[in-house]
């Protein structure tokens, strides 16, 4: 009885600061689902040019919809990618730039700044504006935006969430916080599946709308873990084609994912609402190429985004830039591209305005609307440039980085003062550092991303006085203040041994 009376007197406070009354709230907007996968990388799937796995089911989506060929993720690891989403604010503001609880290296030339531990309860959440605009909430999946049962999506404004940790494989995952205690995975049933369910459940109940649904699965993310059948046909064609990467593991677990796509646009379908709803497929953070403490094992090396320099953990290309779909038939032309620079915080804005809601009045929204894009592929946003703020140990160094339009820079934040400029539009790949030859773009860019972490309030690493040459590449834990275990993989199950 106490949590439902909290629950409405935050759901009151929220109408009270957009200004809304019951009155304002409409029953007639689009359905909104935001398919949110974990790891994906922009070369995973086959309408962003992968030839090895198969995704029927996003590539139709992409036909149906818009791809987005620029599409950022706000962070290049998950919890500030998804802070970034839930708040509509670059994660930097909160404090959230790296993955919660995250890990470090006592012994480097920085001490990396502490990250916030949860999702502030006082944030205003995309689920939250949307209930304030007459919308049904739910949420299915990952959450890692804060342990404790206080900062769950039930008390984030979601009004159903199911909460699911654990690995992929049947009997390894669990549901921790769920408001369905009558549905639970069977014991053979893939994690992708179960979370298909819980989707396909909430449409059917909520199909006459609107409604906003989350789903976000922890597929792709290791442990590796896929069912054999799929297993088996990838490392067939691993063989045949003489390809080390993409694990075939991890394919599977890819096809997996599409699957669950698939089973979403047809619940979709079957409810008759398709005309009516909005379906995004995006990424948390780029690909993955092998382990962040390089330890040797069959997992280690997992995908390739070549082109794209780096993987998750590293602001180069290869660990922020994502897929990004939008299947929207009333708005949206069949197999259109648009490649506008946008970003994950970039969903507040647009889905509240496609609600006809209104954004948090004491709370800065980072992110601006992708409305114009999706009905003109081709316009321009108005904003100046895009901007990333992880200044923790991980796949890279601490570091900062701005994008302003064709032009990037990553500025180090580990003492040494080291720097890079590229020229997106001719080097995609980030094999030119321009900085000695683009002085003036150089200063100029880090002029204008100093200014931004000023106003954002950025945490910045400071000088190491236990700094240690010999030790610097130790890996602590924050949790346990311990260093890394390395038999930390024997938890999880060899993916040769992956039941049917």
């Amino acid at each position: 009885m106490k949590e439902t009376v909290a629950n409405l007197l935050k759901m009151l406070s929220v109408l009270v600061m957009m200004g809304a009354s019951v009155t304002d709230l409409r029953a007639d907007d689009p359905n909104i689902i935001l398919i949110f996968i974990d790891d994906l990388g922009w070369k995973d799937v086959g309408c962003y040019g992968n030839d090895f796995i198969d995704t029927p089911n996003i590539n139709r989506l992409a036909a149906d919809g818009m791809r987005f060929t620029d599409f950022y993720a706000s962070g290049a690891v998950c919890s500030p990618t998804r802070c970034a989403v839930q708040s509509g604010q670059n994660q930097a503001r909160i404090g959230i730039t790296a993955h919660i609880p995250g890990h470090w290296r006592p012994f480097e030339r920085v001490i990396t700044p502490q990250t916030t531990m949860a999702l502030p309860l006082d944030t205003v959440t995309i689920a939250e504006s949307m209930k304030a605009a007459g919308y049904s909430t739910g949420y299915v999946g990952k959450w890692h935006l804060g342990q404790g049962p206080q900062f769950q999506p039930k008390h984030q404004g979601y009004d159903f969430s199911a909460v699911i940790a654990g690995p992929h494989l049947p009997g390894r995952y669990r549901v921790l916080d769920s408001d369905s205690d009558s549905q639970k995975p069977r014991v053979d049933q893939y994690r992708t599946d179960f979370e298909a369910d819980l989707c396909v459940d909430f449409i059917k109940q909520n199909k006459d709308g609107p409604f906003f649904l989350m789903l976000s699965p922890f597929a792709v993310h290791i442990p590796l873990g896929a069912m054999s059948s799929k297993v088996a046909k990838y490392k067939k064609r691993a063989i045949d084609l003489n390809r080390k990467l993409p694990h075939p593991v991890y394919a599977a677990m890819v096809e997996h994912c599409d699957d669950m796509v698939g089973r979403i646009v047809d619940a979709v379908d079957e409810a008759r609402i398709t005309e009516n709803t909005m379906i995004v497929f995006t990424s948390d953070n780029g690909g993955l190429y092998r382990r962040y403490d390089y330890r040797p094992a069959a997992d280690d090396y997992v995908s390739t985004q070549d082109p794209l320099k780096g993987e998750k953990g590293s602001l180069h290309e290869g660990g922020v830039r994502v897929p990004l779909i939008v299947k929207y038939p009333s708005v949206v032309t069949p197999g259109s591209v648009c490649s506008e620079p946008t970003i994950s915080h970039d969903f507040y804005s647009t889905f509240v305005e496609l609600a006809s809601g209104e954004l948090p009045v004491n709370q800065t929204i980072d992110g601006v609307s992708l409305m114009p894009l999706l009905r003109n592929p081709k316009a321009n946003l108005a904003r100046e440039a895009l901007y990333w703020h992880y200044p923790h140990y991980h796949h890279d160094r601490p570091a900062s980085s701005i994008r302003e339009r064709d032009w990037k820079l990553i500025e180090y934040l580990d003492g040494t003062g080291d720097a890079e400029v590229y020229h997106l539009a001719d080097d995609i790949g980030e094999t030119k550092n321009l900085v000695e030859a683009k002085p003036g773009r150089a200063a100029d860019l880090k002029k204008k991303l100093q200014r931004w972490r000023t106003d954002v309030s950025a945490r910045m690493p400071m000088p190491n006085p236990n700094y240690n040459s010999e030790r610097a590449g130790e890996w602590w834990q924050i949790r346990t203040g311990k260093p890394v275990p390395s038999d930390n993989r024997k938890r999880f199950p060899a993916t040769e041994k992956n039941k049917k």
